[in-house]
Order: structure tokens, then C-alpha cells, then sequence
């Protein structure tokens, strides 16, 4: 059986128990590796992610379904977002295609190489880690994703107002 002591975040057998601050820790790290290959090529997280949402999405994208696909994956704001595809636009790393955006070869090309420099940089990262804890892990995760958008929804939908809390006088 695995406890954990009172007060503490340590499980006596297993531990560090897993909280929002290692999950924000192991993002930011991980993360980090990501950036340090973007840099490299001139190309920020955002772009990274709105590229690979055009080039995975099997078809043309209006810049509205792409910005709807960033902002549910980073939960960023919509202008800074369209600041990104305007981005990737000038690099021409997308192309307008009447009312859709589609990516480019060289667009293409820029995800394969950043996938290649940063496949053995995650091999060392993940590697190791038993395919029992990662399944575990993964389960943990999305549930903790699940309920957070379900959070940020509510919040939404009651206005910033809500989200500050009561306010002293």
C-alpha cells in the first residue's frame, strides 16, 4: 500500500505524489527542450503548434477552425494566435488557399526536421519510464485535462469577475 504522510507531497513508497506544480515543472521542462530546437529555426511554440494543427488536419483550414484548434490546445488568446498564423503566412511556411489556409512543403519540411532533432532528445526523456506507469500516467493526465477545460468553461461562462473571487473592502 502506498501513504503518503500527513503534510506531506512524498509517498513513503513511490514518491513524489503527482500536483499541479510537478505537472507545470515537467511541462515547463519539457517544453524547454522543445523551445531550445524552435529557437534553431526561428520558430516560436505558438507557430509550432498552429503549423502542426494545419499540416495534421488532412484538409484546408479556414483561419478561424485553426485558431479554434490552438486556442482549445493552449488556451491562448485568439489575436495573439492570428499574430502567429500572419506569421507563419509571411515565412510562407502556410499559403492561403481562398478562404483556407493549407501548409507548404517548406512548412512540411520544417515539422519533419524539428520532429527529427527532437525524437532522440525525447527517447532520453521518456525512455526507461515502465509502459505501466506512462499508461497510468496518461490516464491521470487527461483526466486532470478533462477537468481543467471543464473548469476554465465554467469560469468563462461566469465572466472575469468570477474567476477573481469574493474581494475585500
Amino acid at each position: 500500500m502506498t501513504t503518503t504522510a500527513p503534510g506531506s507531497t512524498e509517498s513513503r513508497t513511490t514518491g513524489p505524489v503527482a500536483d499541479s506544480r510537478a505537472l507545470g515543472l515537467a511541462h515547463y521542462a519539457a517544453r524547454g527542450v522543445l523551445e531550445h530546437v524552435l529557437a534553431r529555426h526561428g520558430i516560436t511554440f505558438q507557430q509550432q503548434v498552429a503549423l502542426r494543427a494545419a499540416v495534421t488536419a488532412g484538409a484546408p483550414q479556414s483561419p478561424d477552425d485553426l485558431v479554434a484548434q490552438v486556442r482549445a490546445s493552449l488556451k491562448a488568446d485568439p489575436a495573439g494566435i492570428r499574430a502567429s498564423l500572419d506569421e507563419l503566412l509571411a515565412r510562407r511556411l502556410l499559403v492561403a488557399d481562398g478562404a483556407h489556409l493549407r501548409p507548404t512543403v517548406a512548412g512540411r519540411d520544417l515539422l519533419t526536421a524539428v520532429g527529427a532533432e527532437t525524437a532522440p532528445l525525447s527517447a532520453r526523456i521518456w525512455g526507461g519510464i515502465p509502459a505501466d506507469d506512462l499508461a497510468a500516467a496518461g490516464r491521470v493526465l487527461t483526466l486532470v485535462a478533462e477537468r481543467a477545460d471543464a473548469q476554465l468553461a465554467a469560469l468563462n461562462a461566469e465572466g472575469p469577475e468570477a474567476a477573481s473571487g469574493p474581494t475585500s473592502r
